[in-house]
């Protein structure tokens, strides 16, 4: 398969796998999330409150996010850096406001942020990587590691970690 088909493999798989995680956390029962689980907040003051839970949280939002841009760069080369940028934003905001419509986390504008400092990030690691590789070969790494960790991600959590989504629970991702 070449690298291209690869790599557009790789991004919406990963894309799918974001929405699963942050929207469903990892479920394997996403309509029994949707039905069951009603919890709707609405937080627009940033880090207005800072606890432990909120701090792994926040460390949770860059690492998972980090991947989107690196994965923009990889996928769409004529587009300009801050396009890409304001496409990660672009999708927090998406999924922040489908959390809230269908009341299955909390909608926090502190997502939003750290959500699209990862992307950032992922931009940042894209062209800095590109100035000592050279792109295509770069492309290539990128796009065989992501398939093999998408693939262990996806081992792990369906033999290994058996995922609950707990109505009542404080724990959140995205």
């Amino acid at each position: 398969m070449k690298t291209i088909s690869l790599s557009k493999v790789v991004f919406v798989i990963y894309l799918l796998v974001l929405l699963w995680l942050v929207l469903f956390k990892l479920s394997a029962d996403p309509l029994s999330v949707l039905l069951h689980y009603k919890i709707r907040s609405l937080n627009l003051i940033p880090f207005a409150y800072i606890t432990r839970a909120h701090l792994d949280e926040t460390l949770f939002n860059i690492v998972a996010f980090i991947p989107l841009g690196i994965l923009l760069n990889v996928r769409y080369k004529r587009t300009d850096f801050w396009r890409k940028l304001v496409y990660i934003g672009a999708f927090s905001i998406v999924i922040e406001i489908t959390q809230f419509i269908f009341a299955i986390g909390r909608t926090d504008i502190n997502d939003v942020i750290t959500n699209t400092l990862g992307g950032l990030i992922g931009l940042l690691m894209y062209r800095l990587a590109s100035k000592y590789i050279e792109n295509e070969k770069l492309d290539r790494i990128i796009t065989v590691t992501g398939a093999i960790l998408l693939i262990i991600l996806l081992l792990l959590r369906t033999l290994v970690f058996r995922v609950r989504y707990h109505s009542g629970s404080s724990v959140h991702a995205g």
